[in-house]
């Protein structure tokens, strides 16, 4: 979180970007007098942050919080799903399923999701990228930007210099992953002019990239920047980003059958394709470039300058905050990250490398509301505010797959929710809020926020978490393992796993790795548990190409899962988890109990008041005003993984709650909608139909099946 915002230089900056806020329609770019507005430092970082404006909002509400985000990214893989019916959210649900393995892109409404004719990720992508072109321009044109790039060392233009590319690099990354080929433009004011095949713009982007790395700066020591600051694209930033993309562009996409491709040469790309045509959607292919040894050379390179250009980013193996004041442990490195993010509107997680910045009690903001753990209060002055809880977890993934020695598990997964102060378990009835939908992200809660917002919901003020030294680490070790060097790679998969095991040996990376097949297949599967419900999954899978595996395991576990349920009332899965039919609540008053009521690390798995971990309720509502909080505050849990005596628990006071049969009674919504009718070899649909007046404008069409209109 972080109070300041791009608000007085912005004021500054907008008369530098006159008449290009909609870059459909752009303006002259003699609006930017270059010579006047990047004489000076000051003048010049107060047209960069409109562009940084532009792009936090659409980061915010079109990419990285709701939007197509919110609608595929973290409802629509094997690790997450969506809350509520199939038939309530079809303009969501059937994209997340890749539109019925293709045979529904051809009948999708095309305006009824992205919607988009002025709004949307589309149009505000562009609007970025206008933004950031003609601050590009502007330095181009400067004498004293002219002598800063030729001098190809550290400067104070140079570093935004640097920065304006690494904004439209950002946007056209984006733009690519959520629509595949689109129109490329780096002269402000030009209009577009037809679809440019993705391989040129990922050449383009990246090469780009390389060139101004060495003009910028570190995370944490940008000039004229707080050093605490990461609301800015540095260095650190850079590296990384060249190494995301080259991941990408090096990786499984579905393309259409009706363009040329072509590289940032000119050439025309060959492909090595997987699975078949979609006959359903226009042909489109599956495929991966045939040069992509090239581009994971380049990624190898970018990441591990990413490691070396760390400056205050910093990657915890250990959790450096101690014991609580109430005897609490926390000892997870992992979720301090998390943590670190609720506890200051000021303030940046250790971790992180770049995150956009979110107002509290200003902001639109999905981190709770749409990204955290679900709960039921009011809309305004409640305790906490209502979050409605769009990322969700598939069952057969929470209990089948994740270790259950795996820390991250408890960060990730919520089994409860919230309600006026009290804790209530996630029925799996679909529904949102803590009402249904079942197991949720669990990663932000108001309640751990050190000033929740009781006002209004979604004004958290939660900053969007972008980049972060864990995805670097395990970036680099998939580039080493493409490129042959396993043995680099293994040391930092072991990195990144072994910090959320209480041991080497539980984390058993060896046992792991032969597990998956090899090394690189764990370090993917390990992203998984690493991102588990914030939405990397789904296009990591595409561009590795092990979608189809995936889909086919969640779903046969799922089925498996439902059928032992059926027949016996429960279901032991191949680690040893076993999920009834029915689990055992209580109401208790953890305070008196344990001695807070906001649950960490559990040290103790017999006690059904710590275990799972990390849940619970905020341990003193009445200090933000609340005068309601009840003495049994939060849930004794007993049979979540293991069987038990349902009678001697509810001698005891327990509550029978139905679990496992829920699950059956909505077999559809979690079992057969489950990416519905997927076939495992067609090439998946996963894109998204351009916005109508684009392509009436724009001089091209909807390719994969959809309309135009």
């Amino acid at each position: 979180m972080k109070k300041l915002l791009y608000t007085t230089l912005v004021v500054i900056g907008a008369a530098a970007f006159t008449a290009c806020d909609d870059y459909l329609e752009p303006s002259s770019p003699s609006v930017v007098d270059a010579e006047f507005v990047f004489s000076n430092t000051t003048t010049a970082r107060a047209a960069l942050e409109g562009g940084y404006e532009a792009w936090r909002s659409t980061a915010n509400s079109y990419v990285f919080g709701a939007g197509l985000f919110y609608a595929a990214d973290i409802a629509g893989s094997d690790i997450e799903r969506h809350p509520e019916a199939y038939a309530n959210q079809i303009a969501r649900h059937v994209p997340e399923s890749f539109y019925s393995n293709g045979a529904a892109a051809g009948t999708y409404d095309i305006d009824s999701y992205s919607s988009n004719n002025n709004s949307g990720a589309y149009v505000q992508l562009f609007d970025v990228i206008g933004k950031a072109n003609a601050v590009i321009q502007g330095i181009e044109e400067s004498e004293s930007g002219q002598e800063a790039i030729a001098a190809g060392t550290q400067s104070k233009i140079g570093q935004m210099y640097g920065e304006a590319i690494a904004l439209r690099a950002t946007a056209y990354r984006e733009l690519i992953k959520y629509y595949g080929d689109v129109p490329f433009v780096t002269v402000f004011g030009e209009a577009s002019g037809g679809l440019t095949s993705r391989d040129s713009i990922y050449d383009y982007i990246i090469a780009d990239l390389i060139r101004v790395e060495p003009l910028m700066y570190p995370v944490g020591s940008i000039p004229e920047v707080s050093s605490a600051a990461k609301n800015y694209f540095s260095q650190t930033y850079v590296d990384g980003l060249i190494g995301r993309i080259a991941l990408e562009a090096a990786g499984y996409q579905t393309r259409r059958s009706d363009i040329t491709y072509i590289n940032g040469k000119g050439q025309a790309v060959d492909f090595e394709t997987l699975g078949n045509p979609n006959t359903h959607a226009a042909n489109a292919f599956y495929a991966r470039r045939k040069d992509y040894m090239d581009l994971y050379t380049i990624a190898k390179t970018y990441f591990k300058n990413a490691i070396d250009h760390a400056g205050s980013a910093k990657f915890y193996t250990t959790d450096p905050r101690g014991a609580g004041k109430a005897g609490q442990v926390y000892d997870n490195p992992h979720q301090y990250f998390f943590q670190q993010m609720m506890d200051d509107d000021a303030a940046y997680a250790d971790e992180s490398i770049y995150e956009y910045p979110m107002q509290w009690n200003v902001s639109s903001d999905e981190r709770t509301y749409s990204s955290g753990r679900p709960g039921t209060g009011g809309s305004k002055n409640a305790y906490p505010c209502k979050c409605y809880g769009q990322a969700r977890i598939n069952p057969a993934f929470y209990y089948g797959v994740f270790d259950p020695n795996d820390k991250r598990r408890d960060v990730a997964v919520a089994v409860t929710g919230t309600t006026a102060g009290t804790e209530i378990i996630l029925p799996f009835v679909p529904g949102s809020q803590a009402k249904g939908g079942g197991l949720a992200l669990n990663k932000w809660d108001d309640n751990r926020m050190a000033t929740p917002n009781t006002l209004a919901q979604r004004k958290a003020g939660i900053n969007g978490p972008y980049m972060r030294m864990a995805e670097i680490y395990l970036g680099y070790a998939e580039a080493c393992a493409m490129t042959g060097d396993e043995a680099t790679a293994k040391s930092y998969l072991k990195t990144v796993r072994e910090r959320s095991f209480a041991t080497p040996a539980l984390a058993n990376t060896d046992g792991f790795i032969s597990e998956c097949g090899g090394v690189f297949n764990a370090i993917i599967e390990e992203r998984g548990f690493e991102f588990a419900g914030e939405g990397d999954r789904r296009f990591t899978l595409i561009r590795t190409g092990r979608l189809p595996w995936a889909i086919k395991r969640i779903k046969d576990m799922t089925k498996a899962m439902m059928d032992g349920l059926a027949a016996n009332g429960s279901y032991t899965f191949a680690n040893g988890n076993v999920i009834s039919n029915s689990i055992y609540t209580k109401a208790v008053d953890a305070k008196s109990q344990i001695g807070y009521r906001l649950t960490t690390q559990c040290t103790d798995e017999t006690n059904p008041v710590t275990f799972p971990g990390w849940r619970g309720v905020n341990d003193d509502w009445s200090a933000f005003g609340w005068g309601g909080t009840p003495a049994e505050t939060n849930l004794a849990i007993q049979g979540l993984f293991a069987p038990v005596d349902g009678a001697a628990l509810v001698a005891d006071g327990y509550t029978e709650t139905a679990w496992g049969s829920e699950l059956l009674k909505y077999r559809d919504e979690y079992d057969t909608y489950l990416f519905f009718d997927y076939d495992y070899v067609s090439a998946p649909i996963y894109l998204w139909p351009i916005c109508p007046n684009a392509v009436a404008t724009g001089g091209f069409v909807n390719g994969y099946g959809f309309m135009n209109e």
